[in-house]
């Protein structure tokens, strides 16, 4: 049994599958905002492994196979911008203008709040991309000296906390215009919050899925050319 949780990567794919469908079967039972199925998938892989002592490198091979699908996956979000290409194309100035703030905007906040508190440069390159998706994220955080694990730590915080987020903070702010939500969640909470705005409408996970990719283009482009 050892031998197959440490040198095997179907542990990390069961304990994966497994936490998630759990989270899924939860989140639907209780229909509650709070019991998003990736935080609870989290959790229980966490507590997975502090209870059974599993070091997270024999959990990672099969982490990483499941890793081995993000691109693909983000890439699958083409699919609902083509469907909604009329919209993308009328709006496209808009969707620039407000992905560009929004992306300034993420790293000033980052700098300045990690300047007010003290934080050392190592630990503030990790989060400037907390909000791009995964891939390009952890590409500007090495350029900037950031660490991978921190980077994708804050990447699941962020992404977490936009999608259960996102329809409240719609309601709070009373946001009417649908290409205005799209923008607000891609920027903001890159897939993972995208995944919601698909479920708030496909025109507006299309204009999410495009805020998104703009905002890793915009940010590795600040990244290069300032941080």
């Amino acid at each position: 049994m050892k031998e197959l949780i440490t040198n095997s990567p179907l542990f990390g794919l069961a304990v994966t599958i497994l936490s998630y469908a759990l989270g899924m079967r939860i989140s639907r039972k209780t229909g509650k905002a709070i019991f998003n199925p990736l935080l609870i998938a989290e959790i229980l892989i966490i507590a997975v492994l502090l209870l059974f002592d599993i070091p997270f490198s024999a959990y990672n091979k099969g982490g990483a196979v499941i890793n081995m699908f993000l691109g693909p996956v983000t890439a699958l979000l083409s699919y609902s911008i083509y469907r909604e290409r009329k919209l993308v194309r009328q709006h496209i100035i808009s969707i620039l203008a407000g992905t560009a703030a929004g992306s300034i905007a993420s790293i000033i906040a980052i700098l300045l709040l990690s300047s007010l508190i003290g934080i050392d440069t190592v630990l503030a390159s990790s989060l400037v991309p907390k909000s791009v998706t995964t891939p390009i994220a952890i590409a500007i955080s090495e350029t900037l000296g950031g660490v991978r694990s921190l980077t994708v730590t804050a990447l699941l915080l962020t992404g977490v906390a936009g999608n259960i987020l996102a329809p409240l903070m719609i309601k709070i702010f009373r946001v009417k215009n649908r290409v205005a939500q799209g923008v607000a969640i891609g920027t903001a909470s890159h897939v993972v919050g995208t995944s919601k705005a698909l479920e708030l409408g496909e025109d507006i996970g299309a204009i999410s899925s495009i805020a998104l990719s703009f905002s890793g283009i915009i940010t590795a482009i600040i990244a290069a050319l300032f941080l």
